[in-house]
């Protein structure tokens, strides 16, 4: 079997479906499954990572739809030679694109492959009932109409990342019809075993935490995450508890909400903004941190989590992230029902009085809910077999 991957961009900073794709491969290549990627980033930029697998980069798209004609070009000439397209996203011009290449090849008569949409959260009715999304809520309505309801409906399968994510796709708009509906889940690889690098190496990048406790918040510092109400609620807990751990909020902090977040907590030292960790950075500040935090207003399943998790830290998030049924069944942690900045005070204040004897417990459970629901061998195997079915 032959699978091609169509994604707007592989680069790491562009967030979980990119490092869904990398995760996954190297259990498909066991089974001697070949997976190529197109994508919309420029032909001569350098990823932070190594892959070993062709990824054929056609060059940016233009404005946030990502409009690029060469890609179109470019299925025409080898859509043809795949066994299977997944395509990873929906609103963006590939899933056009890909649907325009399989209809020629069907008015040719031609071999068609299997075409499977993923569309990673992207359903969520969240996006149109966000206040801040009013004018993105009818952009998308117009586009449902005119190219995604069509895209949706004709490919072979839709593929979901849970149960909670199928669930909530089927409400958001009308004409939502797909030939077949799967939840095939998601997960990570293993984390790498502990090594004392990986201390140092997340001490170098925030070294105001060396030898403390720390909650880490590890994602993209955006509106969608929350973090202005985490802030706010740290703020008021540690004005009254010294002793409290300190709180690293580490993702790329260049944007103008970043810039918010960080003059938010401008009077608090024991905030700290350490910027995007790779590498052993990432590793050492999921090991050595006490619970891991993302109260998102939506989360379609959070990588971070999970790896967070597989590190056997308990996590805290939200009820609007979508893997908190399985979070809450392997008590792993704490789920937050309203988003609210004296709710996620009250949380914090609850974790601040477990002792680290019941935290690592919970820890514990992180872990094997991690590997009962969210590991990625096992994840691979059920994406295969739902292959195999269409």
């Amino acid at each position: 079997m032959k699978i091609l991957r169509v994604i707007s961009s592989m680069h790491p900073s562009k967030g979980g479906p990119c490092q869904g794709i990398r995760n996954i491969i190297p259990y498909f290549q066991k089974q001697g499954i070949t997976t190529e990627v197109v994508c919309m980033d420029d032909p001569n930029g350098q990823y932070p990572t190594v892959d070993d697998f062709t990824i054929y980069k056609i060059g940016n798209g233009r404005t946030s739809y990502q409009y690029q004609p060469l890609l179109l070009d470019w299925l025409i000439k080898n859509i043809a030679n795949y066994d299977v397209i997944v395509v990873h996203g929906i609103w963006q011009y590939h899933n056009l694109a890909v649907y325009r290449a399989v209809k020629n090849l069907k008015i040719k008569s031609e071999k068609v492959p299997k075409v499977i949409i993923i569309p990673h959260g992207m359903m969520d009715p969240y996006f149109q009932k966000a206040p801040d999304r009013k004018i993105k809520a009818i952009r998308n309505e117009l586009m449902w109409r005119i190219t995604e309801k069509k895209c949706l409906n004709s490919a072979d399968a839709v593929f979901y990342t849970c149960e909670e994510e199928m669930r909530l796709a089927a409400t958001t708009f009308k004409g939502y019809s797909p030939r077949k509906t799967i939840n095939v889940g998601y997960g990570i690889q293993t984390p790498p075993r502990y090594n004392n690098e990986f201390k140092l190496a997340f001490e170098e990048k925030c070294p105001d935490t060396k030898g403390k406790k720390y909650w880490l918040f590890l994602s993209r510092i955006h509106e969608k995450k929350g973090v202005d109400l985490l802030v706010q609620a740290y703020n008021k807990l540690s004005k009254q508890n010294a002793a409290l751990p300190e709180l690293v909020i580490a993702g790329p902090n260049t944007s103008v909400y970043a810039k918010q977040m960080i003059k938010l907590a401008s009077n608090n030292p024991k905030i700290h903004f350490p910027g995007m960790l790779q590498g052993h950075e990432k590793w050492g500040a999921f090991y050595g941190c006490e619970s891991y935090f993302l109260p998102s207003h939506q989360e379609n399943f959070g990588i971070a989590i999970v790896e967070a998790m597989a590190c056997q830290k308990p996590v805290m998030v939200s009820k609007h992230v979508n893997i908190f049924k399985e979070i809450e069944a392997g008590n792993g942690g704490w789920i937050v029902e309203d988003l609210s900045v004296e709710k996620i005070y009250c949380t914090l204040l609850d974790i601040s009085k477990i002792s680290d004897e019941n935290i690592a417990i919970t820890g514990k459970q992180a872990y094997v809910t991690f590997k009962n629901n969210f590991n990625v061998q096992d994840r691979a195997t059920v994406f295969l077999n739902a292959l195999n079915q269409l």
